[in-house]
């Protein structure tokens, strides 16, 4: 029964990710009708141009772009750019928080406060009719990614304790972020195509709800005690400084950084360099879907084969996505630009597939084995790259050059590979004397303990 409720918890986390990540992209097709209405047009554009990327728990990134008419003043440009990096900033600046409070209140209960929030995003989303009440709504999300996606990817590594279960669970998550970022598209434009803009989003309410009320079904608040047993888990300023995690935190930054920079700026090259039509612009992110679910699937494999590689995969992972970013700028057609875009996804798939597990792995062996404030950290590190993306990227790309943004995004993922051999020997660390492994080693003693020892016998 424990391992079928956790296999129903890994469910309920794999939908709100999957939510969260529909939810950035299902905007796509309606952004033209508000920049129609900003500029008192009264009608949509066609799309042109890609903006933003989703930097959510985990992970949390989109593989397709979000895209955007072309606009005749910077200030739309800036306030489009704002827009889309609005969810990525407020997550950066509410994860600290929100990883302190699940610390404290264990996963389940910020989990359902996150999806509540992304329920009323949602909605308010639904109803919008001007640009300040979808900056709300697109910040309102972040607010709920904050919660349910660190609280998410927090529950599966806990109730996931031994490897490789955990390798298999996390990259179940990352599977259903990519397809969610796939889909949405789509699913956004031919629901806003012949049903209206509000029911893609009165959907995926609908969807978010039902999710809240299967968690709530699975794990009441207050219906365990185990909570109150659990150990205190070390704050989030102590993590930061582990040099370990650094690393790995600094990684998970760095791979997603072309990612992030390309989505709103390759868009518009592919039409300069190459006279690329509407379609091909909307299709340059599809393919490479999936070669991101094939790196997580060989990532996982390998995990359970070779653990102690795991370190090879994520810097194999950031040479790949170095390489591929320089290649980049020598593409000269639509088939071309498509092989490097989808070494890219392969590689961050290699990355966090490899890397999010060791975050897990490091807080047991170093820290207390509580995993809200080490993921809140991994989230900081994705929204890092996706604040900066939809604002700096076009800046970069105005002073320097498309081939110079490329070129530097690809030597920093290259010079970095190396930086993982410091996790060479992580594997062979031994668990540190924590409240936790004494209490364990002693013999159970408290209820949380006789539960987390009865799940290592089983």
């Amino acid at each position: 029964e424990a391992r079928r409720q956790r296999r129903l918890l890994l469910g309920v986390v794999c939908v709100a990710l999957l939510l969260d990540n529909m939810l950035y992209m299902v905007i796509v097709p309606i952004i033209p009708d508000y920049i129609a209405a900003m500029r008192g047009g009264g009608g949509a554009a066609g799309p042109s141009a890609p903006a933003g990327g989703n930097g959510s728990g985990g992970g949390n990134r989109s593989l397709l772009p979000a895209r955007y008419p072309q606009t005749t003043g910077d200030n739309e440009d800036v306030q489009i750019g704002v827009l889309f990096a609005s969810k990525a900033m407020l997550q950066l600046l509410v994860n600290p928080l929100s990883g302190t409070l699940i610390d404290r209140v264990g996963y389940e209960v910020p989990l359902l406060a996150g999806l509540g929030v992304m329920f009323l995003s949602t909605a308010t989303f639904a109803f919008a009719e001007n640009y300040a009440t979808l900056f709300a709504a697109r910040s309102l999300q972040g607010l709920g990614s904050a919660f349910a996606d660190t609280a998410g990817i927090a529950l599966i590594a806990d109730r996931y304790a031994e490897e490789p279960a955990r390798s298999r669970a996390l990259g179940t998550a990352l599977a259903c972020i990519s397809f969610g970022s796939l889909a949405a598209p789509p699913f956004g434009g031919v629901l806003y195509e012949f049903a209206g803009k509000r029911v893609p989003f009165l959907v995926l309410a609908c969807v978010c709800l039902l999710d809240g009320l299967l968690l709530l079904a699975l794990a009441p608040p207050g219906a365990t005690g185990a909570r109150a047993n659990m150990p205190v888990g070390t704050p989030i300023h102590r993590l930061m400084i582990d040099p370990y995690i650094a690393v790995v935190a600094g990684a998970l930054a760095t791979c997603n950084i072309p990612l992030a920079f390309l989505e709103p700026t390759i868009a518009n090259w592919m039409k300069d360099s190459m006279g690329a039509s509407e379609w091909e612009v909307g299709l340059t992110w599809l393919p490479a879907f999936f070669p991101h679910v094939l790196g997580v699937y060989v990532t996982v494999r390998l995990a359970a084969a070779y653990p102690h590689l795991q370190w090879f995969y994520g810097a194999l992972g950031m040479a790949i996505i170095g390489a591929s970013s320089c290649l980049v700028p020598a593409c000269r057609n639509f088939g071309q630009v498509i092989i490097p875009l989808c070494g890219i996804c392969f590689g961050i798939a290699l990355v966090d597939t490899a890397l999010l597990p060791t975050l897990a792995f490091l807080v047991d062996v170093r820290h207390v084995s509580v995993y809200g404030s080490v993921y809140a950290i991994a989230d900081i590190s994705y929204s890092v790259a996706y604040a900066l993306g939809p604002i700096v990227a076009g800046q970069i790309v105005h002073t320097m050059g498309f081939a110079q943004l490329n070129l530097g995004m690809g030597l920093a993922n290259v010079l970095y590979a190396p930086v993982l051999l410091f996790l060479k020997n992580v594997c062979q660390m031994k668990p540190s004397h924590s409240e936790r492994n004494i209490l364990l080693e002693e013999g159970p003693k408290g209820l949380y303990d006789t539960i987390k020892m009865e799940e290592r016998k089983g």
